[in-house]
């Protein structure tokens, strides 16, 4: 049985008495539903290991970002979050607790103290030692451990995101375990597609090595397949691809092995560096095309936004910025070419609002291949929600969008995110119901599609 999640009084439901009623009967229908959490980035390793999580400030602070990087913004500094005792990390949250009103992150947190540890105490700095020692407490008991929670939030499938060379060992493990849902692999090939990356040369040689492929355009190629087939034998439906831009670009074989070896000798310019990004997110959808698996497309966030904090932290510390993003231009050679094939599921995601309605709900209008990507990152908070729903229903509908998406490292937040998109979509629902845009029934087919049809239909579970 999954937790009590999120079952507090009305939380995040409509204002008005009337609509709200409308709103409490959808939710009933879906509060309990199974968890389909078909892209995030929970560790395979720590469900197949299953120890105790150490602390608060290491299962609350220092692996969340959405934490940490307020925190920094409030003047702590980051050494002080990732290097200090743990009491002490906890304790700078705890001070700085009322900043994070308003917020997603204050939300998920107080939820998943109250409704998956049982603990209700305020946070504040006098509380804060309180706190950290109910939570060790609680932590210390067997129905606390990973594969325990996983259990108790009913998660029907969680997807995890991999590198392409993993061995996928854990997951391996995962499958024999009984753990009432599926634990899934995602191909994650960005450091061997993305010229800038720092590690690229030596992920490609790597790359070349494990599949024992030639250092040609075309065994570069093979290897990727090969590395996905992989995937797929141990049970992975989909690809994701973080960029910055989504720019595709199509060329033929000569052109692209010239500039594969331009690339690769380090002898590429800027421009070129471009057009191989562009033409290896063509050459994955290609891929998808060919073996089945879902292409997911994470665009539109500038990484490592300051170069000091990265220098002295590294990625994925709170410093990555979303930027004004278009697809309609970018991914037209991509849908040009694989666009109208039926076993592409292609989902692009953006942090960019302005994006849903001018571009990405008519592409998904139109493109029998194409999803709109839940909102993402900076916009999974309940607002944020429902403008999505506003901006995207009328012209794509609920049925062309992927269902919600966690993507977290927060595990215990997992149930406590999806419990906001419930809220939020059933508070968009009710609204049609009150304004006699759909019928009730109709409205309660939605909801429980939008929590489980639409993410298998989408994910191909």
């Amino acid at each position: 049985m999954r937790s009590n999640v999120g079952r507090v009084g009305e939380r995040l439901l409509p204002v008005d008495p009337a609509i709200r009623g409308v709103a409490e009967q959808l939710y009933s229908l879906v509060a309990d539903a199974p968890i389909i959490s078909p892209h995030g980035h929970v560790p395979a390793r720590m469900l197949a290991d299953n120890h105790a999580f150490e602390n608060a400030a290491e299962l609350f602070v220092t692996k969340d970002h959405y934490i940490t990087r307020m925190l920094h913004a409030a003047g702590v500094s980051l050494s002080e979050l990732s290097g200090a005792e743990p009491r002490s990390t906890w304790r700078h949250l705890a001070e700085n607790w009322h900043r994070f009103a308003g917020t997603a992150s204050g939300y998920w947190l107080e939820t998943e103290l109250s409704d998956v540890l049982g603990i209700t105490i305020p946070i504040c700095a006098e509380t804060a030692d309180e706190i950290y020692d109910a939570v060790d407490v609680v932590l210390a008991s067997p129905e606390f451990r990973p594969r325990e929670l996983f259990r108790r939030f009913g998660v029907s499938v969680l997807a995890t995101t991999d590198d392409p060379l993993d061995d996928l060992s854990a997951h391996a493990q995962l499958r024999e375990a009984d753990l009432g849902g599926h634990v899934l692999p995602t191909f994650r090939p960005d450091i061997y597609l993305d010229p800038d990356a720092a590690s690229f040369g030596s992920a490609v040689d790597a790359l070349l090595a494990t599949t024992a492929e030639p250092a040609t355009f075309s065994g570069y190629l093979a290897a990727l397949e090969n590395r996905r087939e992989h995937f797929v034998r141990h049970g992975g439906v989909s690809t994701d691809h973080g960029v910055e831009e989504p720019y595709t670009l199509d060329i033929d074989a000569d052109e692209a092995a010239a500039l594969f070896q331009r690339v690769m000798r380090r002898e590429a310019s800027a421009a070129d560096h471009r057009a191989f990004r562009g033409h290896m997110l063509l050459q994955m959808a290609r891929m998808s095309v060919d073996d089945g698996l879902v292409m997911t497309v994470h665009a539109g966030i500038h990484r490592n936004h300051s170069s000091a904090t990265f220098s002295a932290f590294g990625p994925d510390t709170g410093h990555d910025i979303p930027v004004p993003t278009t697809f309609t231009r970018g991914m037209k050679p991509l849908l040009e070419r694989y666009g109208l094939e039926k076993n592409l599921h292609l989902v692009l995601f953006t942090v960019d609002e302005t994006t849903f309605s001018r571009e990405l709900a008519p592409l998904a209008g139109f493109y029998p291949s194409v999803y709109v990507g839940a909102p993402w990152w900076f916009l999974d908070a309940p607002d944020a929600i429902l403008r999505f729903r506003s901006a995207v229903t009328e012209t794509a509908g609920f049925y062309r969008t992927s269902g919600f998406i966690d993507d977290t490292r927060a595990f215990l937040s997992i149930p406590a995110r999806h419990d906001v998109a419930r809220r939020a979509d059933v508070a968009y629902l009710s609204r049609l119901v009150m304004e006699r845009r759909i019928t009730l029934e109709l409205a309660e087919r939605i909801a429980r599609d939008l929590v489980d049809a639409i993410p298998r239909e989408v994910f191909k579970l």
